[in-house]
């Protein structure tokens, strides 16, 4: 993005997109997004109360997030951000048939090359993985890793393939008992591809035996994926880190943070995923029209709706970190010291809420504009910041120090990316507006921690620390909170709380 609003042409555009549309939309997105979520948290806490925090949940932990990492460093996250925005360029200028065209090609380009990737990996895990295991990895559990990663590696092919034909459809309205795990999470993943065929099928959308290696177009995706698979990369890279330098620490920091990066994401795909992925196409197509105040105006509402729902969410797992750790996963072979460890590292990671949802659609804004090299350059800053802080720190605060290097990232990622994208909107991004929107939401979040700690308090010493009543308790402070909050915005008059207030009064009324 250049240093004035000439790379997005006049100011004389179509009136700016309502807050309201975007909660609404927002608020679909995250129904869907949630369940999606709540179904993922589950699988993990039956998988935790079977294997803990111990070595084969770490090893297990290693050798999912390579594969992953993978998947979204050449596909998945990192095409589709490519792909969308030369794909939305063709649907604007009523070109469907080279879209579809184009989209069969890259659906056959991604299975022959991660087709590959997968192959060599798996042939070569025996090597690759104990790359990524440190000192407190015994030699059974190196050869788990090895071996799990070998089960699940073909989750990067069917990842690869399953995140083009999502992407799509939105345009058109113990050894043996681990691989067990392993195994059930590559037949879902197949299972979801299966599924994502059959959508497709309902928008007539129909796979083409077509690669043409010369389209201008597809030359144009892989340009833009370069970079973007650097940038959107980093969450991954940096979960892999943290679970990198956590064998550093003992055998139990990786599945550790693993478990904590789980309840982290429930509001973070909730919220900030959902207003990031509902924006993004609207992104594209404002700048490819070259409508600057449109765009302007959608940022800083996405910005303030991020704001809104994740500081009060940061507030309360903050306050309440192991009530929420000890309901949702002390059982089985998941015991109190497992609820410490992650305790530890969800107590920091929502300190990174915020920061992290509004990197994800900053990130979006560059890749929306088609300069995906800014958020580049800064997401390899970030993975500097992040490995400095997490060696400086491991060693005296363990699991703590690691999560506070992707604290110190996330901030600096953040600051860097508003001040980048400013200079690109010649100044102006809504920022007094949105500072003072912050402020309010802010001072919103600490009644709702202090409501929610008292309540959470008051029920636990008057029921205990049975199942039912730990539900009890934290829901109840949950609720509190809630309530609290809503009345503190409302009454404070910020306009992204009435446009959600103003949403749900029309959903009970329709009802």
């Amino acid at each position: 993005m250049s240093a004035s609003a000439e790379a997005f042409a006049e100011e004389s555009a179509p009136a700016p997109p309502s807050g309201g549309g975007v909660a609404r939309n927002t608020a679909i997105f995250s129904i869907a997004t949630g369940i999606s979520r709540v179904a993922g948290l589950a699988r993990e806490i039956i998988a935790a109360s079977f294997f803990g925090t111990g070595a084969p949940a770490s090893a297990y932990t290693i050798a999912s997030q390579v594969p992953n990492l993978v998947a979204n460093l050449f596909a998945n996250a990192a095409l589709s951000a490519a792909f969308v925005p030369v794909f939305t360029e063709l649907l604007q200028k009523g070109r469907r048939h080279e879209a579809l065209r184009l989209a069969s090609t890259l659906f056959w380009m991604i299975l022959i090359g991660l087709g590959a990737i997968t192959a060599v990996f798996i042939v070569g895990a025996g090597v690759i993985m104990p790359l990524f295991t440190g000192p407190t990895f015994t030699h059974f559990a190196d050869d788990l890793t090895v071996g799990l990663s070998r089960v699940l590696f073909p989750v990067v092919l069917l990842l690869g393939l399953n995140g083009l034909l999502v992407v799509l459809h939105p345009h058109f309205h113990t050894g043996g008992g681990i691989y067990a795990f392993a195994i059930a999470v590559l037949v879902a993943t197949f299972v979801q591809m299966t599924l994502a065929f059959a959508a497709l099928g309902r928008i007539d959308f129909r796979l083409q035996f077509h690669v043409d290696w010369h389209d201008p177009r597809v030359k144009q995706v892989f340009a833009l994926m370069l970079p973007v698979t650097i940038g959107l990369g980093i969450v991954n890279l940096d979960q892999l880190i943290n679970s990198v330098f956590g064998t550093l620490v003992n055998d139990q920091a990786p599945r550790a943070i693993d478990n904590a990066f789980r309840i982290y994401m429930l509001p973070q795909g909730l919220f900030s995923v959902a207003v990031a992925t509902v924006l993004f196409p609207t992104l594209s197509r404002m700048a490819s029209n070259r409508e600057v105040a449109p765009m302007r105006r959608a940022i800083g509402i996405g910005m303030r709706q991020i704001n809104l729902l994740l500081i009060p969410s940061a507030a309360f797992l903050m306050v309440l970190t192991t009530p929420v750790v000890r309901l949702v996963f002390q059982r089985g072979h998941f015991g109190a010291e497992s609820t410490h460890l992650v305790s530890i590292a969800l107590f920091w990671f929502a300190c990174s809420l915020p920061f992290g949802g509004l990197n994800l659609l900053l990130t979006r804004a560059f890749f929306a504009v088609q300069r995906p090299w800014i958020p580049t350059r800064l997401a390899a800053l970030n993975i500097i910041v992040d490995i400095i802080v997490s060696i400086g720190l491991y060693k005296p605060l363990g699991i703590a120090g690691l999560i506070i290097g992707t604290l110190a990232a996330n901030v600096v990622m953040t600051a860097l990316q508003l001040l980048r994208l400013r200079e690109g909107f010649d100044g102006r991004l809504e920022g007094g507006q949105t500072a003072m929107i912050t402020a309010r939401v802010t001072l919103a979040s600490a009644l709702l921690a202090g409501v929610s700690y008292g309540v959470w308090w008051l029920l636990h010493q008057l029921l205990g620390s049975s199942f039912p009543a730990q539900a009890l308790s934290v829901g109840a402070a949950g609720a509190a909170g809630v309530a609290v909050y809503a009345w503190a915005v409302l009454t404070m008059r910020v306009p992204e709380a009435h446009q959600v207030g103003n949403l749900i009064r029309a959903r009970l009324g329709r009802g």
